[in-house]
């Protein structure tokens, strides 16, 4: 239970890290995705543009799963 504990909070940390280097570098978060895509439909996917998909659909999993290994290393360093 504590190693799922440090992973969650590892994946967490580093996806708020990720998001706020997304709006350093002006790229749509999930959240602002979520909004558009409710405020104006199927529309949205002319707008957003290439770089904002690679980056939610490729770029921005990856580095979760970067923080689902770096918890995991921690708890077994820890334990």
């Amino acid at each position: 239970m504590l190693r799922i504990y440090i992973i969650g909070i590892s994946i967490l940390l580093i996806a708020i890290a990720i998001n706020i280097i997304a709006k350093y570098f002006n790229v749509i978060t999930w959240y602002e995705f979520i909004s558009l895509l409710s405020i104006e439909g199927m529309l949205i996917f002319r707008k957003v543009g290439f770089i904002n998909y690679i980056y939610l659909f490729i770029i921005y999993p990856m580095l979760l799963g970067l923080g689902y290994k770096l918890g995991n290393k921690i708890y077994y360093y820890i334990y």
